[in-house]
């Protein structure tokens, strides 16, 4: 069994990040039952001990936590923790550096927050405005902006 994954990262701390993954998009929603060490590890083809270390990773961030003799539970207020780290780290990793670069180009705040806010929508996300309402960037009401269509690789001037 290999202990790596294709990138080279620990097969433990892949388990790990699934599982976080999980919590996140409600696959493994607070206060329920995750997969036993076992079951992850016929699953995964892993060994169970490495299993284990992954998911003991996710115990000790208070993430997940054991009930004797019943099998392990994603704790209370889990998903919301995991998605302040992973807003902060999309914070440093994109929004850091997309500000830095827009301060070198001479952009304002403003002119950055519309480039955001346009590419959002034509990527059909929902862009919420200052007041928690959903907002576009062209005029059209939120519901004809979630159905736009992205243009395809030759309307867009091929690939990219």
């Amino acid at each position: 069994m290999a202990s790596t994954d294709p990138h080279g990262q620990p097969l433990f701390r892949t388990l790990a990040q699934t599982i976080e993954r999980g919590i996140v998009d409600g696959s493994y929603p607070e206060e329920t039952q995750i997969p036993s060490t076992n079951e992850f590890a016929l699953h995964l083809r892993i060994n169970p001990a490495t299993a284990n270390k992954g998911i003991n990773l996710l115990v000790d961030a208070g993430l997940l936590y054991k009930r004797r003799g019943i099998g392990m539970f994603v704790a209370e207020g889990a998903r919301g923790r995991l998605l302040a780290q992973r807003t902060e780290r999309f914070a440093g990793d994109y929004v850091d550096p997309m500000v830095a670069e827009g301060q070198r180009l001479g952009l304002q705040r403003e002119d950055i927050v519309e480039l955001v806010s346009e590419r959002a929508v034509s990527a059909g996300g929902a862009v919420i405005d200052a007041a928690g309402e959903p907002a576009t960037t062209d005029g059209r009401q939120p519901a004809e902006a979630s159905v736009r269509r992205s243009p395809g690789a030759a309307e867009a001037g091929g690939m990219r």
